[in-house]
């Protein structure tokens, strides 16, 4: 078979990928990228070479990079996204551009091909906060900071492709996934990085937001089954066991760390912090599915993996502090679309 992974030198991409080949090795994937700030090759430097793996340098906005990578593909596991919360309340636009527009891009390349499946990796934010108990895939969706918007909107166009055309779809909402090689801007590698650095570690507010978290792996073993054996139509949410206040979760990748509370800098909340997101996902557990991986030792793994890999992490991080908004920039320093360029 042969996958088409959009987004696949990103962060969840990058796993999805070798965790397919691992499991499949007589697949083919093809990782379709636009290599922006949070796309890196050296990721998935191990497979550059591999027979089984292939790499597009392409926007999903653009409908002849997206036909050209969809050549033969009979699966599509749609990553490519914008994702970071403090970023869309900057500037929303790059997050509607490819949550929205990239994703509709990929459906009508999806419908004119004729592929088997098409699923869409989605956010358990586009629910909105919810403040006590858990929610299923029947909620109504309540999305607060433009990054849930648009993806809810990128939701809604694949329903609706799957309603209207006959697109065989499946969306996916997952908790908060953690594990290496994960930006550190996002919470747990910012601090596990500021921390081995020596730097504060910023909460916001209060601390006491609480969010479901998920070692990569466990997301990942999920993700296989509901492309193997998901109803075309149906949507999954997949939450771990873990549920807990960012402050609580801080205070743990300290202790792993020797540190105190002494490394905690409190700073003002960002506007329309949502104060809770927590999943119901029976439905992938009815097909089989638990998480594995305890918090405390997928935290210890991903520490492990930073402690390891500064030569990696190090320069991003420069980076985003240095000049935060880079990401602006949809190509390494220009504001040009990148050419398209296949590396077998």
């Amino acid at each position: 078979m042969r996958l088409l992974v959009t987004g696949g030198a990103g962060f969840i991409g990058s796993h999805v990928i070798r965790w397919w080949l691992a499991a499949h090795p007589d697949d083919t994937v093809v990782n379709l990228d636009a290599l922006t700030y949070a796309g890196s090759h050296e990721r998935l430097a191990d497979l550059q070479s591999s027979p089984q793996y292939r790499f597009i340098h392409g926007d999903i906005c653009d409908a002849a990079t997206v036909r050209q990578a969809m050549d033969g593909v009979e699966v599509i596991v749609h990553c490519a996204a914008e994702t970071h919360v403090d970023r869309s309340i900057t500037n929303a636009a790059p997050f509607l551009r490819t949550n929205v527009e990239g994703t509709y891009t990929l459906l009508k390349a999806a419908l004119d091909r004729g592929v088997k499946r098409f699923i869409h990796l989605s956010t358990d934010e586009v629910y909105g906060p919810v403040l006590e108990g858990t929610v299923d895939e029947r909620a109504p969706l309540s999305p607060r900071s433009p990054y849930a918007a648009s993806k809810a909107g990128g939701d809604l166009l694949v329903q609706a492709f799957c309603a209207t055309y006959g697109v065989p779809t499946i969306v996916v909402r997952p908790t908060n996934i953690f594990g290496p090689a994960q930006l550190p801007e996002k919470l747990i590698p910012l601090c596990i990085t500021n921390t081995l650095e020596g730097r504060p570690v910023p909460i916001y507010g209060d601390g006491q937001q609480r969010r479901g978290w998920l070692f990569i792996d466990d997301f990942c073993r999920a993700l296989q089954m509901i492309i193997e054996r998901g109803s075309v139509g149906d949507i999954y949410n997949v939450a771990g066991e873990r549920e807990c206040a960012n402050l609580e979760t801080v205070r743990v990748i300290l202790s792993q760390l020797g540190r105190s509370d002494e490394s905690l800098q409190f700073v003002a909340d960002r506007p329309g912090h949502d104060r809770r997101y927590a999943l119901n996902d029976e439905k992938v557990r009815a097909m089989g599915w638990r998480p594995t991986t305890p918090f405390a030792q997928g935290l210890s793994d991903t520490i492990t993996w930073y402690q390891a890999r500064k030569d990696w992490w190090g320069p991003l991080a420069q980076l985003l502090r240095d000049d935060p908004y880079h990401w602006l920039n949809r190509s390494s320093g220009t504001g040009a679309q990148p050419a398209v360029r296949a590396v077998r």
